[in-house]
């Protein structure tokens, strides 16, 4: 079946880092469990620059940290402080209420580094999104590769390809770093649900339609058959749709318009929790 839907991401610029934000669209709001992707960069950093995301608040969501190439320094108000690497998950479940920081590591930012990767969030579903907050790491050699003639999968969450990512969501998803030589394929079985295909570089056809850089392609109904022109590499992502809509504002998300005024009312006054290690934060928009 043709492409439903071809999403072109928009520029977003996060204090001097600009982002390509593909997801929420006008056009569409979320692919699956999926409520935002952001893919950063590529961009290079001279010696003594980097990134700043200063201390902010989420509610009703998981976030989703995946490099290409350089590196984060994550700090969250449990506690948690860890260097993020190309290949390894940082998967952070804001639940009921957390905070966290995003930097460039001390090490990479005083001798200058590419930086490449994508940012995403995961809408818990309604059970799930008052649960405790929670962070885990997953190094790269811990994350499931699949290899099938010309295909290399790394399964980010979920399963696919017979094989189950360690991370644990509470909701069927779909996530995975695909590369494809030329001329090889893959199928994306309907039974995934919704599913669609990022291109970071080189060229493919989803069911016999281009597929363009910078945009994402969302496969019609039914199975459908990926095959790349050139060396392929992209972002597999979907799964089911959540029954309920969701409401985004800001870095809170939920089902509930009411929640989320609560959320910002917390953060504006100061009851939702701090970052040990941090004095900045970024003010309610």
């Amino acid at each position: 079946m043709p492409i439903s839907q071809s999403i072109a991401g928009r520029a977003r610029d996060l204090g001097g880092f600009s982002v390509s934000r593909v997801l929420p669209a006008p056009q569409r709001r979320a692919l699956g469990p999926c409520v935002f992707f952001d893919e950063m960069g590529p961009a290079d950093f001279p010696a003594g620059q980097g990134i700043d995301v200063r201390p902010h608040p989420h509610i009703g969501l998981a976030t989703v940290t995946y490099l290409f190439a350089g590196g984060l320094s994550h700090r969250d108000s449990l506690g948690t402080v860890i260097d993020i690497a190309p290949g390894a998950v940082n998967w952070m479940t804001a639940g009921r209420g957390i905070a966290h920081s995003e930097r460039s590591p001390a090490a990479l930012r005083a001798v200058g580094h590419h930086m490449h990767g994508i940012q995403s969030w995961v809408a818990l579903p309604v059970a799930h999104e008052e649960d405790a907050p929670a962070f885990v790491h997953h190094p790269a050699t811990s994350l499931p590769v699949v290899e099938q003639a010309g295909a290399r999968l790394v399964i980010i969450a979920g399963t696919m390809f017979g094989a189950t990512s360690p991370v644990q969501f509470p909701h069927p998803i779909i996530y995975a770093e695909l590369h494809l030589a030329a001329e090889a394929a893959v199928d994306l079985p309907v039974d995934w649900g919704e599913r669609g295909v990022y291109p970071i570089s080189g060229d493919a056809r989803l069911d016999g339609e281009a597929l363009v850089r910078g945009a994402l392609a969302v496969a019609g109904p039914g199975d459908a058959r990926l095959v790349a022109q050139s060396p392929f590499h992209a972002m597999i992502l979907g799964g089911a749709a959540l029954p309920e809509a969701r409401h985004i504002e800001w870095n809170f998300v939920s089902h509930s318009e009411d929640r989320i005024a609560a959320a910002k009312r917390d953060w504006q006054a100061g009851r939702l929790p701090v970052v040990p290690g941090e004095s900045e934060f970024i003010p309610l928009p």
